[in-house]
């Protein structure tokens, strides 16, 4: 997930001045005994403003530390992020802890990728095979019966927070969490997007949360496993499309990571995409990428189309992530994606394109080999799709 990059300059809150000052005390830390009593003290504040919806403190905080103290930054959002995430409760004179979590799907097609309810049977056997390949043993999992896309998904910590509670008790009683699609939003229509199975995972305090924190257990097994025995149950969610199933893992890392493999994942579906639906051989095609500037470097935008022409049939947008900027090698990691994919003709631009977006459809812009901001134009063809990744 994107953290803000850009400080309010309205003044600061009480809550949001405390939130800087105890961030700043833990990021300025000896050792752990006193990282403990930071950790408490900021821990406190936080459950606090989450309990009461204080969102624009929350925020405000984070984007005053971002430039100002990132290691600070770093300190508060971890900890945002977790107490967001988790929680305890007490049942039976045991203390349990909740994770909620989220198994992401890479997914690409010509078609709508679907966002829909979960059928019974689905839950169930999903509910099987991450207990057996995901989460320790002494874990009880709830999972929501709804397969969400990202316009779907808690848009603030608050929301998460709120979003933790109901399914940790639900696994505790042995049960899955219907959800209330009145009022969800829609689906922003993608070619290639990520699906999500969201869920908690309650396990005894002390206890394993997932299968490679036991001592037999490790990440690879785990998703070798569960792409093996989930792939199944998932396969018949997303008819019509190709599918990659990504490591469940905690909620807000699970969603950073599907935003990071979605980039690659989603110029090898547009490759493919072209030469499924036009022939255009991906030794055949151009790609031109150009990074895009609101106050800072935001994203590159590539362009792809023929060698024989300037038409740019489809775009693909690559957002920069978290503390990317610039200075990252993301252009070098395109390239060789694009590369990987066939790609042969790759054009880099030395401009400082602006955020264009389309003034009509509001897609956004992509750059050709004369180095123009053009929409992004299949040819005239039938059962023509969506003409923007991102």
């Amino acid at each position: 997930m994107k953290r803000t990059r850009f400080g309010s300059r309205d003044r600061l809150s009480r809550d949001a001045a405390e939130l800087q000052r105890l961030a700043t005390g833990l990021s300025e830390s000896g050792g752990k005994l006193e990282d403990a009593y930071w950790e408490a003290q900021l821990a406190d504040v936080v459950d606090s403003l989450l309990k009461n919806g204080a969102e624009d403190d929350i925020n405000t905080a984070l984007d005053r530390l971002f430039e100002a103290n990132p290691r600070a930054h770093d300190e508060l959002a971890d900890m945002v992020e977790s107490r967001a995430e988790t929680n305890r409760v007490e049942a039976q004179g045991q203390e349990y802890d909740i994770q909620l979590f989220a198994a992401p799907v890479l997914a690409w097609s010509r078609f709508s990728i679907p966002a829909s309810p979960l059928p019974k049977s689905t839950l169930q056997a999903l509910h099987v095979h991450l207990g057996a390949h995901v989460f320790g043993g002494d874990a009880r999992i709830a999972l929501a019966d709804f397969l969400f896309s990202p316009d779907q998904l808690p848009r603030s910590f608050c929301d998460t927070w709120q979003m933790t509670k109901p399914p940790g008790e639900a696994a505790l009683a042995g049960k899955h969490l219907p959800v209330d699609t009145d009022g969800m939003a829609e689906t922003n229509r993608f070619l290639s997007d990520v699906r999500y199975i969201v869920g908690t995972v309650v396990v005894p305090r002390g206890k394993p949360l997932f299968r490679w924190n036991e001592k037999d257990g490790n990440k690879e097994t785990a998703l070798k496993e569960w792409i093996k025995q989930g792939s199944p149950n998932i396969e018949p969610l997303l008819t019509g499309c190709a599918w990659q199933p990504l490591l469940p893992d905690s909620y807000h890392a699970s969603c950073r990571n599907a935003d990071r493999l979605s980039r690659p994942y989603s110029v090898k579906a547009s490759v493919a995409f072209l030469q499924s639906m036009l022939a255009l051989m991906p030794a055949d095609s151009r790609a031109v990428v150009g990074p895009c500037y609101d106050r800072r470097m935001e994203e590159y935008r590539v362009g792809l189309g023929p060698t024989t022409g300037d038409e740019v049939y489809h775009g693909i947008v690559w957002p920069l992530l978290g503390a990317e900027d610039e200075a990252t090698d993301a252009a070098g990691e395109i390239e060789a994606v694009l590369r990987e994919a066939g790609v042969k003709d790759v054009l880099f631009l030395d401009h400082h394109f602006p955020m264009e977006f389309c003034d009509d459809c509001g897609a956004p812009l992509f750059p050709n080999r004369e180095a123009e901001l053009v929409h992004a134009e299949m040819p005239e063809q039938p059962a023509a799709t969506s003409q923007v990744l991102h």
